[in-house]
């Protein structure tokens, strides 16, 4: 983990932090990197002490160093990963209201920032019924609430700033559709990056379907969620690329602790040649999108 945080450091200088003045951005990012030692480490994602899942999500978000500008973007997966660790702390629990009222919360601040995360609210609420099994009149209701108080406040200040056009808008951004499968506007950079975060899903979801018997069946829960939601997110890229950066990073999320378990868990000798045979493509793609960002920049 300080070797990648160092690397990661590296990562964000050469791109431009200082000069661009990205400093919320990088606390947003640093923020949420402590969230995934959090989640790890509350929930024992891997059963064997590893540092592997925050340290793979640190190397594929500076892969993905094009969305460094993105703030709204970032601050949505921040509130996102706040999310999930509260969910995941009411596994089996249908009585816990509060901790769902905040982790609703929260996502309903990410959607304040990005709208179209409201898109995973239904399958959220399949989850709690099918993996954490904590859904219930009473933690469905507590949902509502925190998903629509972040929006009492939002609304008091519009109307304080008399803007009252804002909030409609605001939703209707979720009605705004484009033509799927429509990656015109995606640069080869952003598309070679999609193509490794699928690659590695792919891997760590195929490895963590072969092993997840050596698991405890409330991890196997909580990986089953990581992969449901990184298919949803993949499934809306392709229909709406035109939030390809958004739905990026929330791959990267869930993907990170696929390929993590893997890494850090499978030892034979062709899956260590695949570990180094992916190390070696995410630097180089790394070096690539380094070189083709500062370049339009």
């Amino acid at each position: 983990m300080p070797v990648t945080t160092v690397y990661a450091m590296a990562v964000w200088l050469s791109c431009g932090v200082v000069t661009n003045h990205w400093w919320w951005q990088l606390i947003c990012f640093g923020f949420t990197t402590y969230l995934m030692v959090e989640l790890n480490n509350i929930n024992a994602l891997i059963r064997i002490f590893s540092r592997m899942v925050s340290s793979t999500f640190l190397t594929l978000t500076c892969c993905a160093c094009f969305l460094f500008p993105a703030l709204r973007e970032v601050s949505m997966l921040m509130c996102l990963v706040v999310s999930i660790l509260l969910l995941f702390l009411t596994y089996q629990n249908k009585e816990a209201a509060g901790l769902t009222y905040y982790a609703f919360l929260f996502l309903g601040v990410a959607s304040i920032s990005y709208i179209h995360v409201l898109f995973f609210l239904p399958l959220i609420w399949l989850l709690m019924i099918t993996n954490t099994m904590s859904l219930s009149w009473r933690t469905w209701i507590a949902s509502l609430l925190g998903l629509v108080t972040p929006y009492w406040f939002y609304c008091a200040w519009l109307f304080y700033q008399k803007d009252y056009s804002a909030i409609i808008d605001h939703f209707m951004a979720l009605t705004a559709f484009d033509e799927p499968f429509n990656f015109y506007g995606i640069t080869d950079s952003q598309k070679a990056t999609l193509g490794l975060v699928i690659l590695l899903s792919i891997i760590g979801t195929v490895h963590y379907i072969r092993k997840s018997y050596l698991d405890k069946i409330r991890i196997r829960m909580f990986y089953g969620f990581f992969i449901f939601m990184d298919m949803a997110a993949l499934l809306f890229l392709l229909l709406q690329p035109q939030h390809f950066n958004a739905m990026l990073l929330i791959m990267i999320l869930n993907t990170s602790p696929l390929i993590a378990h893997f890494a850090a868990l499978s030892s034979t000798k062709l899956t260590n040649i695949t570990f180094m045979t992916l190390c070696i493509a995410t630097l180089l793609l790394t070096i690539y999108n380094i070189w083709m960002f500062s370049s339009l920049s």
